[in-house]
């Protein structure tokens, strides 16, 4: 097989979508299964609603999900002379000519054509004029009047459209711009593209592009169509079925290995797998096992998934990526190790960084300050009630107890119990709210290890005189 060289062509009228970054990761991990080339381009023709903003996330998004693409970036508002030269082949070769006709005229034309039960499209009635260049004038692709388009698609299989379906594009409008599938086919071609992976919306598009590579007698790219992504009620996706744009995943504390995983089994299969390494997505990727059927999104599993990756990574690469969540909570000061810590004590309650985060704040908040829940205060800590006393009395034996760490906090702990005839939920939650103000949370001499004597002790007090 020659190189495989793929690209991802997006336009910066918006924020990475997940449609378009499953995109690019499908084109991503099909370059480099093959060893390679993974090329980007930038279709900022669009001069109203392109905006550098949009150019910058949709870069840093990809960063973000680790596909690093080959070569700078094509960007197609700088390559209009080289689209140029393309067209001005086709009209030297006859495969093209200009045309006079205004747009108020070509749509009567397919008004005309509605009207007699047929396809609505340009009539070609200056194939033969010879117009030639002037104000007004367009550029239109001669294309055969008979014969199909047929082309073998990656994940739809074999496709064929009637030339009659098509008409005479237009290949350079009449302010000398050339059209979007006049400059992805030069695009394609200069870039050495092999093969085309993109939403099956552009389906539409394949058998024009093909009649402009035909006509230039340049070799044509594998096609693939991917279906679109859709939401829990296969309806289309949109931000009502909880579907973000990449750069807000990254807001929300998804781990970008969880979000790739998820939307690689969107729309790919390798048996009943669920779960990727990044390494091992490349080994299987080939470009097999694409599903034809579209896939639905379901923000429940992928949460699901990242929270495997959270609990499964490395506890000092959880506290890095969780520390800047951390200090958006308002702990600016939080050292890295303390991170570390609590990260390794709430990370099986959490199902992202931020909830990571969220759930820290309760060791890292000073005594003083620390809130209660109404609700668990009144259960288990009643002013008349047992839990105060029980309180009380262990914050007397943790005070004194010679090593304060979680193997001795709960032999003291066990020891109190027993000592006293009594059930562990008669003392676990009263000392559950003293030092995290709420029912749950993680195991209590854990907890009592991280916040220390010190600020166990001053919780246990505080809890005994609220």
């Amino acid at each position: 097989m020659s190189k495989v060289v793929t690209r991802f062509a997006p336009s910066p009228t918006g924020h990475l979508h997940i449609g378009g970054a499953r995109t690019a990761i499908f084109c991503w991990l099909l370059a480099r299964h093959f060893g390679g080339e993974f090329r980007l381009r930038i279709e900022d023709t669009d001069l109203l609603r392109s905006k550098q903003e949009y150019t910058d996330s949709i870069l840093a998004s990809m960063r973000w999900l680790g596909l690093d693409w080959d070569g700078e970036p094509t960007y197609q508002t700088q390559r209009t002379d080289v689209y140029n030269k393309y067209v001005d082949r086709l009209l030297e070769t006859g495969h093209a000519y200009w045309c006079s006709c205004t747009p108020e005229e070509v749509e009567a034309m397919r008004e005309q054509a509605r009207a007699r039960g047929r396809k609505p499209r340009y009539d070609g009635r200056c194939r033969t004029r010879d117009v030639g260049p002037g104000e007004g004038h367009c550029v239109r692709l001669k294309a055969p009047v008979t014969g199909k388009v047929v082309f073998d698609d990656l994940v739809k299989g074999p496709i064929a459209v009637d030339v009659s379906e098509l008409d005479d594009m237009v290949l350079r409008r009449s302010d000398g711009m050339p059209t979007y599938n006049m400059a992805v086919v030069v695009d394609d071609y200069e870039m050495g593209v092999t093969h085309v992976l993109r939403g099956d919306d552009h389906v539409s598009n394949t058998p024009k592009q093909i009649l402009i590579y035909e006509a230039l007698g340049l070799p044509l790219p594998r096609f693939g169509h991917v279906p679109m992504i859709l939401g829990p009620d296969r309806q289309k996706l949109s931000k009502r079925h909880g579907a973000r744009a990449v750069i807000e995943y990254e807001q929300d504390g998804l781990l970008p290995q969880a979000l790739v995983n998820y939307l690689v089994r969107l729309g790919w299969s390798h048996g009943d797998q669920e779960i990727f390494a990044p390494d091992e997505l490349v080994a299987l990727f080939d470009g097999a096992g694409l599903n034809a059927a579209p896939a639905a999104f379901d923000p429940d599993k992928l949460q699901w998934l990242n929270a495997h990756y959270m609990r499964s990574m490395p506890p000092t690469e959880l506290a890095a990526l969780a520390l800047p969540f951390v200090r958006r909570e308002g702990f600016a000061d939080v050292a890295p190790e303390r991170v570390e810590r609590l990260a390794s004590l709430f990370r099986e309650r959490a199902n992202n960084l931020v909830e990571l985060a969220q759930a820290m704040r309760t060791l890292l908040t000073p005594a003083e300050t620390l809130e209660y829940d109404a609700a668990a205060v009144a259960r288990a800590l009643p002013a008349d009630g047992e839990g105060r006393k029980h309180v009380a009395a262990l914050a007397e034996l943790f005070a004194a107890a010679k090593t304060f760490d979680a193997p001795a906090l709960e032999k003291i702990l066990h020891d109190y119990v027993e000592r006293n005839n009594l059930k562990f939920k008669q003392v676990g939650p009263p000392l559950r709210v003293a030092l995290l103000g709420y029912m749950g949370g993680p195991h209590l001499p854990e907890v009592m290890d991280v916040l220390g004597r010190e600020a166990t002790l001053e919780r246990l007090r505080r809890a005994v005189a609220l």
